[in-house]
């Protein structure tokens, strides 16, 4: 089964040139750095792409949410997948 997250990036970085904030990266993905202020929130789980997508023209009608229209991301999740199959190692701050 695939399930479809909804997130949205609420954008407060200053990673651009003389600060600006970047919305996308070169490729045209969202740019995402919650080190730097981005605010990433989850809108909901679909059973469906349309359903997602369906969300989203509700959401882009919403405070915040319309003020940055195409920072929607839906990403495709097989259910029962592992993830994060690898580990990772803890870096810390400053280093």
């Amino acid at each position: 089964m695939i399930v479809y997250p909804l997130w949205h990036v609420g954008h407060q970085n200053e990673a651009g040139p003389d600060g600006r904030t970047i919305h996308t990266d070169e490729g045209g993905s969202l740019h995402i750095d919650e080190q730097d202020g981005d605010d990433v929130k989850l809108l909901g789980i679909y059973s469906s792409e349309r359903k997602a997508q369906d969300r989203i023209r509700r959401a882009r009608l919403l405070p915040g949410f319309r003020d940055e229209p195409d920072c929607f991301m839906v990403v495709p999740y097989h259910v029962d997948d592992d993830e994060w199959t690898e580990g990772f190692v803890r870096i810390p701050y400053g280093e």
